[in-house]
C-alpha cells in the first residue's frame, strides 16, 4: 500500500524555520510529482509548494515565496520543505501528496488532482 509520512511539525516562534519532511513507500517514487498543501482551522486547503519528478523545476503560493524550498531526493523516498521567517499566519495542517501526471512544469502541478495524500503534520507559529 502506498504511505506517504509526514514529519518535522512543531511550535516555533515568528522568525524561526522547520524542516518538513515527507516519506514515500509502496509506490516508485520517481514517477511522481510531488506538492505540499497546508489548510488552517476553518479555512480551504490551500498549496504551497511544488517540485516536478526529477526534480527540475518549482512554484510555490505567492505567500511563501523566498521564505520556503522545497526539494526531493529520489535515493532515499522523500520530499522536504524547508520554511524560513515564519509567521503566524503559516499556522497550519502541511500534507504531502503525490502526483502521477506527466509534466516538467511545476506550475501545473497545483490544478491537479493529487492520486496520494499523506495524514498531515501540524506547523504552529506564535507571535
Amino acid at each position: 500500500q502506498v504511505q506517504l509520512v509526514e514529519s518535522g511539525g512543531g511550535l516555533v516562534q515568528a522568525g524561526g524555520s522547520l524542516r518538513l519532511s515527507c516519506a514515500a513507500s509502496g509506490l516508485i517514487f520517481s514517477n511522481y510529482a510531488m506538492a505540499w498543501f497546508r489548510r488552517a482551522p476553518g479555512k480551504e486547503r490551500e498549496f504551497v509548494a511544488a517540485i516536478t519528478k526529477r526534480g527540475g523545476d518549482t512554484d510555490y503560493a505567492d505567500s511563501v515565496k523566498g521564505r520556503f524550498t522545497i526539494s526531493r531526493d529520489n535515493s532515499r523516498n522523500t520530499v522536504d520543505l524547508q520554511m524560513n521567517a515564519l509567521v503566524p499566519d503559516d499556522t497550519a495542517e502541511y500534507t504531502c501528496a503525490a502526483d502521477r501526471a506527466y509534466t516538467t512544469q511545476a506550475r501545473t502541478i497545483k490544478s491537479r488532482n493529487m492520486d496520494f495524500w499523506g495524514k498531515g503534520t501540524q506547523v504552529t507559529v506564535s507571535s
